[in-house]
């Protein structure tokens, strides 16, 4: 089994790609065949195996979610560190902390156009840890 923690510096509410370091985990992994499993241990962030080719998909899906769970919504009690604080909560209870790609040949099998994205669903720059965990 082997595991690396990414440390990844958000700008604030949107999704960074980070396919290119989960490959680079597998491949320091030496596991040919198996499982790779990537968790974000964060309430107000989260997971998306998606189109990386497109970027209007990602433009698409952040007004998807604005609709869902705007800021400022006042019928949100929790507010304790802001207007987007809440929604940032829904946002993550809605799409997932954890993915698990399968690993033939060394490389994480993912799709054409797919990739691996940390949503950042905070309006402010954050440090957010992603642990990869490889066997």
């Amino acid at each position: 089994m082997f595991r690396r923690e990414l440390s990844v510096t958000t700008t604030g509410r949107g999704l960074i790609e980070l396919t290119g370091d989960i490959t680079a985990a597998v491949g320091a992994s030496a596991v040919a065949d198996g499982l790779c499993n990537v968790f974000v241990p964060h309430t107000s962030a989260s997971l998306l195996a998606g189109e990386n080719w497109d970027p209007s998909v990602r433009r698409d899906l952040e007004a998807f979610m604005s609709r869902i769970a705007p800021d400022g919504d006042p019928r949100h009690e929790h507010d304790a560190e802001g207007p987007d604080d809440m929604p940032a909560h829904i946002r993550t209870m809605l799409t997932q902390s954890s993915i698990v790609i399968p690993v033939a040949g060394g490389k994480p099998q993912l799709g054409t156009w797919q990739g691996i994205y940390l949503w950042e669903h905070r309006t402010a720059p954050h440090r957010r840890q992603v642990v990869v965990t490889v066997w």
